[in-house]
C-alpha cells in the first residue's frame, strides 16, 4: 500500500483509513495552498492546536466515530482536489 504522500505525488487521491492518513492529507493540501496552520485554522474557524493535532494523526472522538461508521459500512473516504 502506498503512503499518503506517495499517492499525492503520483497524482492519486488520498485514501483515508486512519487518523494518520487524514492528517497527512490535510497537511499536504494545506502546504499546497501555501497556508500556515494558523491561517487555515482561522479560515476554518477552528483552533490552531486542533488542526495541528489532526495533522499529527491524533484521533479525536468525532473522527474515531466517523472512521468506525465508514468501516462498518465497508466504505472508505477519498480526498481529491475539488474542481469547483
Amino acid at each position: 500500500m502506498q503512503t499518503p504522500r506517495r499517492e499525492a505525488a503520483a497524482g492519486k487521491p488520498f485514501r483515508i483509513y486512519t487518523a494518520g492518513s487524514l492528517g497527512a492529507a490535510i497537511r499536504h493540501y494545506r502546504l499546497q495552498a501555501g497556508l500556515s496552520q494558523a491561517e487555515l485554522a482561522d479560515r476554518a474557524g477552528i483552533n490552531r492546536t486542533y488542526l495541528s493535532d489532526l495533522e499529527q494523526g491524533k484521533e479525536t472522538e468525532q473522527l474515531r466515530r466517523i472512521l468506525r461508521i465508514l468501516k462498518e459500512l465497508g466504505v472508505r473516504l477519498t480526498l481529491d482536489e475539488a474542481d469547483w
